[in-house]
């Protein structure tokens, strides 16, 4: 498993020689494989469906950057739009009439927003969402969920204790416990330990800031109305509902997952999805909210980068096509087959398997019964997930490495390469 072999050999390579200059050879740690072992595969380049390594390995890309390729690699009218944009200029540090339009678009996708502000990332957007949020309650705390990755900024960086809920532990080090003392964990499905939390803290609460879908524990689906009871439990107690749609954002619809369960966030955070890859973020809500921010109010947060001219383009031209060909049911047919495959493969194995589902998301537990919070999905099998990783590379697919990442799916998948896909994880799973 993940050992160095002639087919990873330039991937090898360059692991070693990146040590040197960089930390850990990444810039992400989940990309160094810990969880999985072996050596890290370096991409060379992508197309439609397939990414290509160093080794000119071909895979099926079931990461598609975490989230944003939903269109597949290179999608021509995409490239065609940044190529272009190009000859124009790559970024001036002022205002361009590309943002307007992008923000035109997002705005229509997710009705809850009446404005928007462009950021570089989706850490970005939720720390700028957070900062919002306690300036327009001119309150302090914020209540996030275990298992919910906001991106890394310090006051989010929180673990879980082993009680029902605990106030936050620094969860790296170099956050100092002043800068996590006013955030509180509570359960992801569970309504009542937020419900404890608003009583332990009357009117001190700025905010919940949850994933409406969780895509960082694997894909965790809401259950029992808990977020229509999120919602409501926020406004009764004076707090803002902080939607983090960095992963969910466009995955089942045109707009995001507060659609699908019937929930209205008052700040929604938004990630690479919206540039159609390149690094974008944003963050918005009602206007109310939003003209705290400076220019308009006393809230300040600012970027030379924010709204780049290429980047919004690439959005510009994903989201019109996302709008015009509305794949969304030929990409919740392909995850079905996908989901089938998984079953099918786990059940004549006699293997323990849960598969969990939203839209274009996917991920499977190696557990029995169901998983609907992190502590249930801390009890998978790793260990059996870390081989299965690897068989699927040997055949072909690319998945993250990691059992908490969910898989992304992409429009450009063939039927030919939907069947291909559901042979590799049947062989994957036979020779566990």
């Amino acid at each position: 498993m993940g050992t160095v072999t002639s087919k990873y050999a330039q991937s090898a390579a360059l692991f070693d020689r990146g040590q040197q200059s960089l930390v850990g050879a990444v810039n992400s740690p989940v990309r160094a494989f810990n969880s999985v072992g072996g050596n890290p595969i370096f991409i060379d380049h992508a197309k439609g469906p397939y990414i290509y390594d160093v080794d000119n390995n071909e895979y099926l890309d079931f990461v598609c950057s975490y989230g944003p390729m939903i269109l597949g690699h290179v999608y021509p009218s995409v490239q065609e739009a940044i190529v272009k944009a190009t000859e124009k200029g790559y970024t001036f540090g002022a205002s361009t009439q590309k943002e307007i339009e992008l923000a035109e678009l997002v705005k229509e996708a997710f009705p809850s927003m009446d404005k928007v502000r462009f950021v570089n990332s989706g850490t970005e957007a939720v720390l700028s969402a957070i900062r919002l949020a306690r300036g327009f309650t001119k309150r302090n705390k914020i209540i996030k969920f275990a298992g919910c990755y906001h991106g890394h900024t310090d006051a989010l960086l929180v673990a879980a204790g082993s009680g029902l809920v605990t106030a936050g532990l620094p969860g790296s080090a170099g956050v100092p416990k002043e800068a996590v003392k006013d955030t509180l964990v509570a359960l992801y499905n569970d309504i009542d330990s937020v419900k404890t939390l608003f009583n332990q803290f009357p009117e001190e609460i700025a905010g919940v800031i949850i994933e409406p879908v969780a895509g960082n524990m694997g894909v965790i689906v809401p259950e029992n109305n808990f977020l229509k009871d999120l919602e409501m439990l926020c406004h009764q107690n004076g707090a803002l509902l902080i939607l983090d749609e960095v992963m969910t954002g466009f995955r089942s619809k045109f707009g995001g997952a507060q659609d699908s369960f019937d929930v209205t966030g008052d700040i929604t955070c938004m990630g690479k999805v919206i540039g159609g890859g390149l690094p974008v973020g944003a963050y918005g809500g009602k206007a109310q909210i939003m003209d705290c921010l400076a220019p308009l109010g006393d809230v300040y947060q600012a970027g030379t980068l924010s709204g780049n001219p290429i980047a919004m383009t690439a959005g510009i031209e994903t989201l019109k096509v996302l709008k015009d060909t509305n794949p969304y049911q030929n990409l919740e047919a392909t995850a079905i087959e996908i989901e089938d495959a998984l079953f099918h493969a786990a059940k004549a194995k006699g293997i323990a398997l849960t598969t969990n589902r939203f839209g274009s998301m996917i991920n499977p537990f190696f557990t029995q019964g169901p998983v609907s919070n992190f502590e249930q999905a801390q009890q998978c099998d790793t260990e059996q997930f870390a081989k299965f990783f690897w068989g699927l590379m040997d055949n072909g697919m690319y998945i993250p490495p990691s059992q908490y990442e969910a898989w992304f799916l992409n429009n450009a998948l063939s039927p030919q390469d939907i069947d291909k896909a559901c042979e590799a994880i049947t062989k994957a799973i036979q020779n566990l």
